[in-house]
């Protein structure tokens, strides 16, 4: 999938595109719709399939006191886009000046950049522009008068119930991984880049992988089995989440720390995804580091049991 910062970046000559724009936190259901109908579109008229987006939240710019925290990271998304077949991804700088672009001049300036474009697929209540002012209705409009089709397509429904990102992230803090992976078509799983900790885990006989999850919404603190491919091999591991409260520190941070079962190496550096399973227990304070590790051999024991 070629992935591009700017509508000009694309090339594709002559061939006409067909797109679907929106934020797409999570490629749920729903999203993997309007994705699924561009594509067809595109192969139906041997057209280029381009998802449209952005590289953060549009309410990091416009609404910094409302940004939802992100179902899955950057690379988590690029790749289940990918995996759906798109052709190409424009990730959109969003940013105070593209933010006061009203919908209609974002769409004619996709149209003047791409050339010809056969389609554009949204969500039936997808809004964009300065002050929302795109929606379906406009869309159709421009489509008129610039000759592209408009696909408004209505909202998945799961159990009754409508797919969204919203109710995905709240299934993900109550820590029902089942009702978020439904919803998101795949397993649920956490992705961040390892960073350098404190190296208490390595003291204790048992180091761990630090992630930086900054932005990612969170389950509930706890242990947890989990399991990633490092390099083209399984692991299992045994999972923290929480401020770990048997260390002592003046300004307790929330660490997402993974202790590899069998794993020799290192893996500072590298980005992990973790499959979260079952939950162990709750985080708790223990009286001294041995009882800390005795309780973390257990764990993994308990991780070991689910293989």
């Amino acid at each position: 999938m070629n992935v591009i910062h700017a509508a000009n970046e694309l090339g594709n000559g002559s061939r006409k595109v067909c797109l679907a724009i929106g934020v797409f936190d999570g490629v749920h259901l729903g999203h993997q719709h309007i994705i699924r109908q561009t594509i067809a579109d595109a192969r139906q008229h041997d057209a280029v399939a381009m998802i449209v987006t952005f590289d953060k939240h549009p309410n990091a710019v416009v609404a910094p006191d409302r940004v939802p925290p992100q179902i899955s990271s950057r690379s988590q998304k690029l790749r289940a886009i990918e995996a759906l077949g798109a052709d190409a991804l424009l990730e959109i700088p969003f940013d105070r000046s593209f933010s006061e672009k009203t919908g209609e001049v974002f769409i004619r300036e996709l149209v003047s950049a791409l050339g010809k474009i056969h389609s554009i697929c949204v969500g039936a209540d997808f809004v964009f522009g300065r002050k929302r002012s795109g929606n379906v209705a406009l869309l159709k409009t421009l489509g008129a008068e610039l000759q592209f089709q408009v696909h408004g397509l209505a909202a998945v429904a799961l159990d009754g119930q409508v797919v969204s990102s919203t109710r995905i992230r709240e299934a993900i803090r109550a820590g029902n991984f089942d009702a978020a992976s439904q919803m998101l078509g795949r397993p649920y799983a956490i992705c961040g880049q390892v960073v350098l900790g404190d190296r208490i885990g390595r003291q204790l006989g048992f180091p761990t992988a630090n992630l930086d999850v900054t932005n990612l919404i969170l389950p509930p603190n706890g242990v947890y089995a989990a399991s990633m491919t490092v390099a083209g091999k399984f692991y299992q591991a045994a999972l923290n989440l929480g401020v770990r409260p048997t260390v002592a520190s003046a300004q307790p941070q929330l660490r997402v720390e993974a202790h590899l079962l069998d794993f020799d190496g290192d893996l500072y550096g590298v980005e992990l995804e973790l499959e979260i399973g079952s939950k162990l227990r709750d985080e708790r304070r223990f009286s001294s580091p041995a009882e800390l590790r005795e309780q973390i051999a257990r764990d993994v024991a308990a991780v070991r049991g689910f293989g």
